[in-house]
């Protein structure tokens, strides 16, 4: 996509509902959402504290985040933060090239990324210890440092939400029924699934709306998402005040913390069924056929189309991953350890560099970029000896890497920290991950020290970093 044009609005005025059913609302399935989000690994208590006064936060620079998640670790050396003076063996098979900023050059398989890195801010410090994509994963995914660094990390009580699911508790709902947080197409799992996908103690009200579909198939649609050809809104929105009123008589509701789940599970469900704005903004065929050649006909090139959709819709936080069922041989998302040159040149980088750059000239051209901060971030890098596990592969590195932010008040250009010689450990201003979680709250307009509480009614706050303020304008 080159260049900005006027776009024709998508919004129509189609119903859009949920089929849903079984418990308490008369002929339909409400266990079929789990599959979507909206059912929690647990069913707990849901805890109100009160948030700081919002007289004391930061001023907001973005509306919403889309967070790509680039599972398995992408190699920064290979990619922005190369070393061409580097040995051999360290500084691999791919030349610099130069990108849109004098003296900052990128590698020759990212040339679209290049010509718009000027937009970009990249964290070029960014470090931690666990080198396991469970324990890693939960780190990135929710900016807290897991107990243990262990391939068998499993979600509990005891660890902490989703960013999207934070930010849903803490700046409530969005216009329209919309989802405030939305998560897609794939479970990030390592034998396991990784913790942090969902909202953990915050309960399940605040869980993603989370779905496994492939936007890329022709037929892609939500079954879940139609009502029965029996039932229309009147209809439901009087079970809606039937079910408010049984709600009201049932003093115990408030005590068990199972039907009180449910309940919550009713409100959002039906805040969906009520509104039109999620069928609509899941409708990609509203999109020209042009665009959606331009972002890519792969899995990944169709969910950042969607992810603009959706923040255009409403939502605050959608988290799109990059992961193993993307396709490719050797590696599962960026886990390079096999062959990582081949794998990057023939796979990761030719479906980022059409994606990508395309998601953020889409944004600018619709006005919605100054309003929206993109991030691109893995749980790790990768190693700089190449073949320290594998033949021709770079193994997990946790100890440097690369995150990239654009929009939402970002400086373009902006370099926070750098590397070593061989991009193997920071060389100034280290960062962890909480500080890239308390980048992403200060930027949404939320105190990073806000605090969340538990199951046990103990306060929390919601990351332990500081915002890297200097990146943005």
């Amino acid at each position: 996509m080159s260049g900005c044009r006027s776009y024709k609005t998508w919004m129509g005025n189609r119903r859009a509902s949920l089929r849903i059913g079984g418990l308490g609302l008369a002929g339909f399935d409400l266990v079929r959402l789990s599959a979507f989000g909206l059912v929690a690994n647990s069913l707990t208590k849901i805890v109100n504290g009160k948030a700081p006064e919002r007289a004391d936060w930061p001023k907001p620079r973005a509306k919403s985040i889309i967070f790509l998640h680039q599972h398995g670790g992408p190699s920064h050396i290979d990619t922005f933060d190369m070393k061409p003076a580097a040995p051999d063996g360290i500084r691999g098979e791919f030349r610099p090239i130069s990108s849109s900023i004098p003296g900052l050059p990128i590698t020759e398989h990212l040339p679209r990324w290049g010509q718009q890195l000027h937009l970009w801010a990249q964290v070029r410090s960014v470090h931690h210890k666990m080198k396991n994509h469970n324990s890693a994963g939960y780190y990135c995914l929710t900016g807290k440092a897991p107990p243990t660094d262990d391939q068998r990390l499993r979600d509990s009580l005891e660890l902490y939400p989703a960013y999207g699911s934070v930010v849903a508790k803490i700046l409530g709902p969005v216009r329209d029924g919309m989802p405030p947080f939305i998560a897609y197409p794939h479970i990030v799992r390592d034998g396991s699934s990784t913790p942090g996908q969902y909202a953990s103690f915050l309960g399940k009200r605040f869980d993603p709306f989370f779905f496994r579909a492939d936007p890329n198939q022709a037929n892609f649609t939500l079954p879940e998402l139609e009502l029965p050809a029996n039932v229309d809104l009147n209809r439901l929105n009087e079970r809606r005040r039937l079910l408010s009123i049984v709600d009201t008589q049932l003093a115990l509701q408030e005590q068990v913390s199972v039907a009180q789940g449910m309940n919550q599970f009713q409100e959002q469900a039906l805040s969906i069924l009520s509104s039109p704005g999620l069928k609509q903004a899941l409708d990609l065929s509203k999109e020209s056929d042009r665009l959606r050649d331009a972002y890519g006909r792969t899995t990944y090139g169709q969910s950042c189309l969607l992810a603009r959709r959706l923040v255009e819709a409403g939502t605050r936080f959608v988290t799109v991953y990059f992961s193993s069922s993307i396709g490719g041989k050797g590696s599962e998302g960026w886990d390079t350890h096999q062959d990582n040159f081949t794998d990057l040149k023939n796979r990761l980088l030719p479906i980022t560099d059409q994606t990508v750059p395309t998601l953020i000239e889409d944004l600018r051209c619709r006005g919605l970029l100054e309003d929206t901060l993109v991030v691109w971030m893995g749980e790790f890098g990768r190693g700089p000896k190449i073949g320290d596990r594998d033949g021709k592969g770079r193994n997990h590195w946790p100890d440097c890497y690369t995150v990239l932010m654009a929009g939402g008040g970002i400086r373009g250009g902006a370099i926070y920290g750098s590397s070593d010689p061989h991009g193997a450990y920071p060389a100034s201003d280290p960062v962890r991950p909480e500080s890239i979680a308390a980048t992403m709250y200060w930027a949404l307009g939320i105190d990073p020290q806000a605090e969340i509480y538990d199951t046990q009614d103990r306060p929390l706050p919601i990351s332990n970093g500081d915002p890297i303020q200097s990146i943005f304008g």
